[in-house]
Formats: structure tokens, C-alpha cells, sequence
């Protein structure tokens, strides 16, 4: 092998090295994981049934969830976590997940939650607005909830700490 084919391979080693080092797969949002044992040969469920809702969201100290849809399926128990990944306390950086009813206005329903920090920014008037809520986050922590929503449809979900609406949002598609 001639000189030039060697700095080719090891930087093309190097690339993959590097490209590859410290990456750490997470699965979709979406996607549950099984508790059940299998054995070799053998498939497990890809998702038990009593665990079709099981959801995941993350909010980090750059304002920002890490995905801005999730899947459920109607008229099942839905069970979402949502867990802070940065370090900044909730004072400062403080996350939630507010899933609200269709058609509600986010613009108008965030400016009301800018003035509910009594409440962790969940006002009292819009409480016909909201199917569900986590707590208030600061980094580190996360906050599970349970809810059910029967009717197929897109339901919209924010973060309502103040200004964080503006990058913290997405849909939940119940089908």
C-alpha cells in the first residue's frame, strides 16, 4: 500500500471514529419497550397492548422539546413523561407539557399563562382549554401524567413558561 491510500484509510477511520463516539440511540418517541422475555428464534410483541400509549418527551435547557409529535391511540390509557434534560432550575428554565383541546388559541392561552406563576403557568380561566398537564420542571427532574382522550384527532401541546411557546410545541395525533 502506497502512502496516500494509508492517510486515506486512517482518515476515513478517523471519521467513523469520530462520527460514531458518544451518540446514544434513542428510540422514536412513539415507541415503548417491552418487559416480556424472548428467547432465541423467537419475536416478542413489538408493543404489549396495556403499554400502546407509553410516551416520552424531553425539554432542555436550549428551549426546546426533542420531538414535536406524538402518536396515541384513541379511548387507551395514554401515560407521558416528560423529563428535563438540562441543569438550569425551573426558576430560570422551568419546562412543562400542557396538552390543550383542539382549536384552542396557543397564542392567547400562553399570554394568560405569563401572568399564572402562582399556578406554574397553568391559568385557572383556561382550565376548559387543557386535557392534561405536567408539572413544572426544572433540570434534572421529569413528571409522569395519566390521561385518556376517547375522540381521534391533533391536539396541540405547549410548554407555558413564559416565552418558551414560541419554540415549545407541537401536536399529539390521537388516531
Amino acid at each position: 500500500m502506497n502512502t496516500k491510500t494509508k492517510i486515506s484509510i486512517l482518515i476515513l477511520m478517523g471519521f467513523f471514529a469520530v462520527t460514531s463516539c458518544g451518540k446514544k440511540e434513542t428510540p422514536p418517541a412513539d415507541q415503548t419497550e417491552t418487559t416480556e422475555p424472548s428467547t432465541e428464534g423467537e419475536k416478542a410483541p413489538a408493543t404489549p397492548a396495556a403499554e400502546e400509549n407509553v410516551l416520552l418527551i424531553e425539554g432542555n435547557d436550549q428551549m426546546q422539546y426533542n420531538v414535536n409529535e406524538l402518536k396515541a391511540v384513541a379511548g387507551k390509557p395514554i401515560k407521558l413523561t416528560l423529563k428535563h434534560v438540562g441543569k438550569i432550575p425551573k426558576e430560570a428554565m422551568g419546562h412543562n407539557l400542557v396538552i390543550l383541546q383542539e382549536g384552542t388559541d396557543q397564542a392567547s392561552f400562553a399570554l394568560k399563562a405569563n401572568d399564572a406563576k402562582a399556578t406554574d403557568y397553568i391559568p385557572e380561566s383556561e382550565k376548559a382549554s387543557i386535557i392534561a398537564h405536567t408539572k413544572l420542571l426544572g433540570g434534572g427532574e421529569e413528571d409522569t401524567i395519566e390521561f385518556t382522550i376517547d375522540k381521534k384527532g391533533s391536539y396541540p401541546f405547549i410548554c407555558s413558561f413564559p416565552g418558551h411557546v414560541a419554540m415549545m410545541k407541537g401536536v399529539l395525533i390521537v388516531e
